[in-house]
């Protein structure tokens, strides 16, 4: 049976007191030669330790945080009777590695001898060709990632001064085989909430996520993720248009149609994107175009009992209010009884949501991708406005319009807002 040794630290080059950033077996682990047993990081490098042989680790004499230098013990292994390597050949496995050259790191790299490079997807981007060499992991992690095909670019450390670990590239890969793709143009992978046992600290109850909450659950997630939201607030002095809609709700009525603010808001909405079509717009795949779209296909969010589900009221610039308004209620109606189709909800160009028959001041809606704007609308109350040297009651509108910054910018959004606000204030803008 072969003796227990000593693994002193190698030569590492021009290096004293590096750094021990992670160590990757532990006690009782059975190695194999070649296999990295811990990594040291110095403000010029990182660099994985080999161990010289297979075997078992007996001890181990370093921890994390620690500073070693050349000729430091830091294990003691037992070798495989079967695979002893002789003195010279523990010497060669153990000499200073050298630079990775497919990195503009200065990190090293173990290489036993060259290999056929793995066989990745054409979309793949190869770390070392793209911003994964710019990325925080050590040689082995690269290596890893590497043979996975793997951006690290794309990876969230989730390590020590956002250090990527080889669970982090797991995580990543299983992101992306379960579908939730990540774009080199916009996204990352995050990380995992950990398991919590709420039932430790008091009794608890499951009650599973409707299907239409798990899948609007995971556009939402996509939308905030991927796209870079910006909610621009205003309000709209709605007196006289709230005045014109009680005049109106009897007419309504008698064709069976239950006139609402929503009707109104349709319309205004059409105008204004009339007014700014960037908003009536989708960002292309790529990112380096918009796409303007010609038609006016204007969601709005119904709240049922198994979630949120937002049909589409196509053409709307077509349509007159009370055409609108019976659509609007036949859809939430549809939507409500579960009887709503796909192709009622396909094809929008700009969402409203809207609360004000709940309550609240204020809320930011997620955009509804690939979209590029939501309206969200809240609570009207009664405000004093000053007017004419007195006050006067006024029934003012509070909203919310998030866009997405890449397609819209401030000045573009705040001017929406502004047009929305007139034409609310006197609907008979849209006849100009």
């Amino acid at each position: 049976m072969a003796d227990e040794q000593d693994i002193l630290l190698p030569d590492i080059g021009d290096f004293d007191a590096v750094e021990v950033i992670e160590i990757t077996v532990a006690v009782g682990d059975v190695v194999e030669a070649e296999q990295t047993l811990l990594t040291l990081e110095s403000d010029k490098a990182t660099m994985d330790i080999p161990s010289p042989s297979a075997g078992e680790i007996k001890a181990i004499h370093v921890s994390v945080g620690d500073a070693i230098s050349e000729g430091t013990p830091i294990m003691v292994l037992l070798p495989d009777s079967s695979a002893v390597s002789t003195d010279s050949d523990v010497k060669n496995e153990t000499e200073a590695v050298e630079p990775d050259k497919t990195s503009t790191n200065t990190e090293t790299e173990t290489t036993p001898e060259p290999r056929t490079a793995p066989q990745i997807r054409d979309t793949s981007e190869v770390v070392g060709q793209s911003r994964s060499s710019k990325s925080h992991a050590s040689p082995s992690v690269r290596r890893f990632a590497r043979e996975l095909g793997v951006d690290l670019g794309l990876v969230y450390g989730s390590g020590k001064k956002g250090r990527i670990l080889k669970e982090d590239v797991k995580a990543f890969t299983k992101s992306v085989l379960t579908n939730n793709k990540v774009s080199p143009a916009a996204g990352f992978a995050m990380p995992e909430i950990p398991p919590i046992d709420f039932s430790k600290f008091g009794q608890v109850e499951s009650r599973p996520l409707s299907r239409l909450k798990r899948l609007g659950g995971q556009s939402l997630h996509r939308s905030w993720i991927t796209v870079p939201h910006v909610t621009q607030f205003d309000e709209a002095d709605i007196t006289e248009l709230e005045d014109f809609r009680k005049s109106k709700i009897d007419a309504a009525k008698k064709q069976g149609i239950k006139l609402t603010l929503v009707a109104f808001l349709v319309k205004a909405v059409v105008d204004a994107l009339q007014q700014y079509p960037e908003f009536n717009s989708s960002l292309s795949p790529d990112g380096e175009k918009i796409i303007l779209k010609q038609y006016f296909h204007i969601g709005v969010a119904v709240n049922t009992n198994d979630g949120l589900i937002v049909p589409v009221v196509k053409d709307a610039d077509k349509k007159g209010l009370f055409e609108i308004a019976s659509e609007i209620s036949e859809l939430s109606e549809k939507a409500r009884a579960g009887k709503i189709t796909p192709k009622d909800l396909q094809g929008g160009c700009f969402t409203i949501s809207s609360l004000g028959g709940i309550g609240g001041r204020h809320f930011t809606p997620i955009i509804n991708a690939p979209e590029v704007a939501i309206l969200g609308v809240s609570r009207a109350t009664i405000k004093p406005i000053y007017e004419s040297e007195q006050f006067v009651p006024r029934l003012i509108m509070p909203f919310a319009l998030s866009y997405d910054h890449r397609v819209i910018d401030g000045v573009a959004g705040a001017q929406f807002t502004k047009f929305l606000s007139t034409i609310l204030k006197d609907i008979r803008h849209i006849l100009l």
